[in-house]
Formats: C-alpha cells, structure tokens, sequence
C-alpha cells in the first residue's frame, strides 16, 4: 500500500517539476554556461572562453559601481518601504482615539486611506516612472513648481545631478511600493486579538510599547518575507531606471546598477556572454541577501 502511494504522489509531481525544471532551472543552467563564451547574442557561433568575462567583471569599475548602488538599494528600500509601511499600518488600525468600550482603535474611514495608500499598486511601474520623470522636470516640474510656489528661488536638476539622481529614484520605488505594505500589515494587525493591546495598556504601556512587544514580534514573519522581496525588487530596478534617468543610467553612470548594465551590453553591445556574466553575478548577489536576510530573521515563532 505504501509503495502504491508514493507511486500515486509521484504523478502528480512529474508533470510540475517537468515544467519547473524546463522553464526556471534550464534557463539558469545554460545562462552560466552562456557566460563562460564570448557569444554575442545575435548568432549561433560562439567560443568559450574559460574565466575572461568574470576576469573582466573584477576590472570592471562600471560593474563594481552598479554594485554599490544596487547594496545602497537593498539597505535603504527595504528599510524605508518596510517602516513606512508599518508605521501607517499600525496608525491606522490601532492609533485613533480610543472609543466607548474599546481600548484600541483605528482612525475614522481607516478603510478609505487604505485604498487610497494602495493605489499606486494599480498603476503599471512605467507609467509611475514616466509620471515622475515629469514630476522632477527642473523647468515645469511639478516639484520644483511648488518649491517656486513656496517662495525657494533654487530649482535643482533633480536627475541631472549626479549626487540626486539615485534617490530621487529610490523615492519613486518607495512611494510605488509602500501602499502595498501597509495593506499587507494592516490585515496582519487586524489578526491581532484586541486583549493583547488592552492586556497591554491597562498595564501602563504606551503605544510605541505595544507596537514593539506586542505587533512587530506577531508580525516578524511577514516583515521578513516581506523584506526579501523589497530586497529582489531593489535588485531589479530595471524599468525606473531605464525610463526616468538621463543616460539612461547616468548622469556620468550614478544610477546604473546590474540590471540595466546587463541589459546595455547585451542588447546594445551585442556582447551576450558577458551580459550573462554580470547576470550570474547578480544571482550571487540575490542569494547572499536571501540567506542573510533568512538567517538575522530567524527567531522563535509566536503563535495566538
């Protein structure tokens, strides 16, 4: 009986691993191997080539820069997204005044600013970052408009400046991201039995107390699979970066990073197996924050 059930498991999974291995694990495997030749990408004749390309990557000063910003982006995106994201979610379910016969509440028409934070999530990420290319227009910009508006004469080329350029795009991957989030947590503090925050305050704790014993510990698993995924996404800021800098990448390479360097040598290039290089380089990069993430953020699991 049992060898017939194992027998009955491993038909169903056949068919799934099939297709995993076909469609994620080929195209990975063949990548690395792409990146030990010198293929161009627009034909079939290739030479391999050993360690060059991964030689070249280590005198690369382009790559090491877009390496730097890409760790700027996986410590200060998730750190912003992830806060910001918190810190709206527990006002609005458990900052508003305090109601007759209730020790907690969230704030009045909670529902509406949850849509409200969430809207961003509907819009495409191009059409975020073209409106935010306007946005940072340093001519008619609605940005620097408002700072004439307020009576500052300066008018800063926002992303021409080669000090600005990066965060400015880093505010744009924030302010699209962290809508998502607070829904996210706020549906995780809504799970949250009431007794533990009126257990809480009848004890004399404020509500940044509660925030940090009581929320943020019932929380931590989401927070933490939440920040992989702001960490992946700061790894893959392609699409901003291509539609708002000026270059794209620059000015004078500011905010290049990995993804858009691989796509620059591969399909403007033409040099493929070295774009497959940097890919590879990127995956290392994706799972080292993974595993540090995983393992810094592992911690006894609170159940209620």
């Amino acid at each position: 009986m049992q060898h017939g059930k194992y027998r009955f498991i491993a038909g169903f999974l056949v068919l799934p691993l099939a297709l995993y291995a076909v469609f994620v694990i080929s195209p990975f495997v063949q990548s690395i191997y792409y990146s030990f030749t010198d293929w161009t990408g627009l034909s079939s004749d290739l030479r391999v080539t050993g360690l060059d390309n991964y030689r070249r990557l280590w005198h690369d000063d382009i790559f090491w820069q877009a390496v730097g910003h890409n760790v700027l982006l996986l410590l200060v995106l998730p750190l912003v997204t992830l806060g910001l994201g918190l810190f709206f979610a527990f006002m609005l379910n458990v900052g508003g005044r305090r109601r007759k016969n209730a020790a907690v509440a969230g704030v009045r028409g909670s529902s509406l600013y949850k849509v409200v934070y969430f809207f961003p999530q509907v819009l495409s990420i191009a059409i975020v970052a073209l409106l935010f290319q306007f946005a940072y227009n340093p001519n008619s910009g609605a940005l620097n408009s408002f700072l004439g508006a307020i009576g500052v004469d300066a008018r800063p080329e926002w992303l021409g400046n080669p000090h600005l350029a990066l965060w400015c795009v880093t505010a744009v991957m924030v302010w699209s991201n962290v809508g998502f989030y607070v829904v996210l947590f706020s549906a995780g503090m809504s799970s949250v039995p009431r007794d533990f925050y009126e257990a809480a305050l009848l004890d004399g704790a404020n509500r940044l107390q509660t925030f940090f014993r009581i929320t943020l510990p019932l929380l931590w698993d989401t927070v933490q699979t939440g920040w992989v995924y702001m960490g992946i996404m700061a790894l893959d800021s392609f699409a901003v970066v291509q539609i708002m800098t000026v270059g794209p990448g620059g000015p004078d390479y500011s905010t290049e990073v990995l993804s858009f360097y691989l796509y620059t040598k591969a399909f403007r290039d033409g040099q493929a197996g070295y774009a497959t290089a940097v890919g590879v380089a990127l995956l290392i990069v994706t799972m080292i924050f993974a595993g540090i993430v995983m393992k810094l953020g592992r911690r006894e699991r609170l159940e209620y």
